[in-house]
C-alpha cells in the first residue's frame, strides 16, 4: 500500500514515511470469553486529512442523524445501507487505502493458553477446531472461561484449580478423541501454570498475555510499511497505550522487521483520519461477527473483503468468506 507524499512528513535520511489512522473495535480487554463481543478488530487508514473530513462529512449529509459524534452503527442501519455501501465500495473514498486486521476472540484464548502451557501452534489448532463438537457446548464454554481466568492478569478464586478441574472433566468424559488428547498433554502442565501465576506477585506485566490490541498495533504497521517506507501510526486514545507500552510497541515492530517511525495519540473527534477508522473497524467487526455466527450478509461480505488483513486470526475454515484463503493465524 502506499500513499501521497501530503500523507506523511520527511523522515530524514530514511525519505518520507506514510502516516496511517488506526482505530479499534470490540476491546474488552483481557475479557475476550465474557465481554460483549466475539470479534476484535484494528482498522488503518491512510487518507489525507482533507480526504478524511470529506468522507466523514458526507456520511454525516447522507445519514442526517443528530448525533453529536457518528460510529458505525450508524452506518450499519439498514436504512443506511446505501451509505455503507458507498464508503467500502470500488470507487468509495477509502478503498485501496484502508485495511482491517481481525481476531476471533474464542480462538485467540486457545492460542495463547496453549502456546503458553504446551509451545504448540497446531494443537490449539486441534483442540479449537474439534471442541465444541466433541464437549458440546456447555463443556467447551467452561474450557474456555476456566482458560481465560488462567491468563488474565485480574481474577477470582484459584484459576489454576479451576482450569486443570474443566481440563479432567472434559479428557475422561471424551477419551481418545483428537481434542482429549491435546487435554491429556495440558493436564501435565500445572507447573507451568504455577509459575506463570506466581509472576504476578511480583506486580501485572506490562503486556498481558490476552490484550489483543498490542500486536494488533504490530501488525497494522507491518501492513502498511511492506514498500520499504516507514510508517507513523497516528491512534485513538486508549487507557492501555501508557508510555512503556508504546515503547514496547515500537520495540516489537523493531525486532520484526518493520518500519514504524513512531506512534502518536490524538483524541478521534479531533482527527477525520480517525473517525474514519473508527468506522471501518465497528462495521468490520460486526460484518465478520455475522459470518462467523453463520448470519453474514453476503453482500457486505463481498464489499469487506478486500479490506481484511490475510494474516487475520482465526481457528477454522469459517474465514473462508472473509478472507481469500481460509487459514488459522497466530501472533
Amino acid at each position: 500500500m502506499t500513499g501521497n507524499l501530503e500523507d506523511g512528513e520527511r523522515g530524514g535520511a530514511a525519505g518520507p514515511f506514510l502516516e496511517v489512522a488506526c482505530d479499534e473495535s470490540g476491546s474488552d480487554g483481557e475479557n475476550l470469553t465474557g465481554g460483549n463481543t466475539d470479534v476484535f478488530a484494528h482498522a488503518g487508514v491512510s487518507l489525507p486529512v482533507a480526504a478524511a473530513a470529506a468522507a466523514v462529512r458526507e456520511i454525516r449529509d447522507r445519514i442526517r442523524s443528530p448525533a453529536e459524534e457518528y460510529k458505525a452503527n450508524h452506518l450499519l442501519r439498514e436504512k443506511h445501507r446505501a451509505v455503507l455501501g458507498w464508503l467500502l465500495a470500488p470507487d468509495g473514498p477509502v478503498h485501496g487505502r484502508a485495511r482491517v486486521h481481525l481476531m476471533e476472540k474464542s480462538f485467540f484464548v486457545v492460542d495463547r493458553t496453549v502456546g503458553l502451557l504446551l509451545d504448540d501452534p497446531a494443537a490449539a489448532v486441534t483442540l479449537f477446531r474439534a471442541g465444541s463438537r466433541t464437549f458440546g457446548e456447555e463443556g467447551w464454554r467452561a474450557f474456555l472461561e476456566t482458560a481465560n481466568r488462567l491468563l488474565r492478569v485480574r481474577h477470582d478464586g484459584d484459576p489454576v484449580d479451576a482450569f486443570y478441574g474443566t481440563v479432567d472433566v472434559l479428557r475422561r468424559n471424551r477419551p481418545r478423541t483428537d481434542a482429549a488428547q491435546v487435554l491429556d498433554r495440558l493436564a501435565g502442565t500445572r507447573a507451568r501454570a504455577v509459575s506463570y501465576r506466581a509472576e504476578f506477585l511480583a506486580g501485572p506485566p506490562l503486556i498481558p498475555v490476552l490484550d489483543p490490541l498490542l500486536p494488533a498495533i504490530v501488525r497494522t504497521a507491518a501492513l502498511w510499511s511492506g514498500d520499504g517506507r516507514p510508517v507513523r501510526l497516528v491512534h485513538d486514545r486508549q487507557n492501555m497505550l501508557t508510555p512503556d507500552r508504546i515503547a514496547w510497541i515500537e520495540e516489537a515492530a523493531r525486532r520484526a522487521g518493520v518500519g514504524l517511525a513512531g506512534l502518536r495519540l490524538v483524541v478521534a473527534r479531533e482527527d477525520a483520519r480517525v473517525q474514519v477508522a473508527d468506522f471501518l473497524a465497528g462495521i468490520a467487526r460486526k460484518i465478520a461477527s455475522d459470518e462467523l455466527n453463520g448470519r453474514g450478509d453476503p453482500a457486505l461480505t463481498a464489499l469487506l473483503r478486500p479490506y481484511v488483513d490475510p494474516a487475520s486470526v482465526w481457528g477454522d475454515a469459517r474465514s473462508g468468506a472473509l478472507l481469500a484463503a481460509p487459514v488459522a493465524g497466530r501472533w
